[in-house]
């Protein structure tokens, strides 16, 4: 509906994107929510549960939960540091490392249909639009 509140059509965007992404990620048998884990490990391999908690805005025992999924599929491995018995630190495998070769394409394609004849121009305005929004909303957490 075009006179829809902006957070509408931003929700609505958000499920059509989130489902198309995952039919792609279910064919490689990969979780939407291990996505997330696997995206930011992909940048910052290494971090404490805490840290991917943060960086995935979730609740540390989602996190926990997922990492050991993660773990029992051969993703990621968990270590305490003997100095450091308190963090969990979270490393992706091979096998981890290797899904990105896989599954980048495919969200990158997701986000091609998405954007199919709409000018570059609109896009970059639309993008800075969002950026803005999320600034404004920042600080009222």
């Amino acid at each position: 509906m075009p006179d829809d509140r902006i957070a509408h059509l931003v929700k609505d965007v958000t499920r059509a994107l989130v489902r198309a992404l995952h039919a792609g990620l279910a064919e490689h048998s990969v979780s939407f929510g291990h996505w997330t884990y696997l995206r930011i490990l992909w940048e910052r391999d290494g971090l404490t549960q805490r840290e991917l908690s943060d960086e995935a805005g979730v609740m540390e025992p989602s996190t926990v939960t997922a990492i050991r999924s993660m773990e029992q599929l051969g993703y990621v491995t968990r270590a305490q540091l003997p100095e450091n018995r308190k963090n969990i630190y979270v490393h992706l495998t091979a096998k981890g490392r290797a899904l990105k070769a896989k599954l980048v394409p495919l969200a990158e394609e997701v986000n091609h249909i998405a954007l199919a004849g709409i000018p570059v121009r609109e896009v970059n305005i639309t993008r800075e639009v969002l950026m803005a929004m999320i600034e404004n909303l920042a600080g009222r957490d």
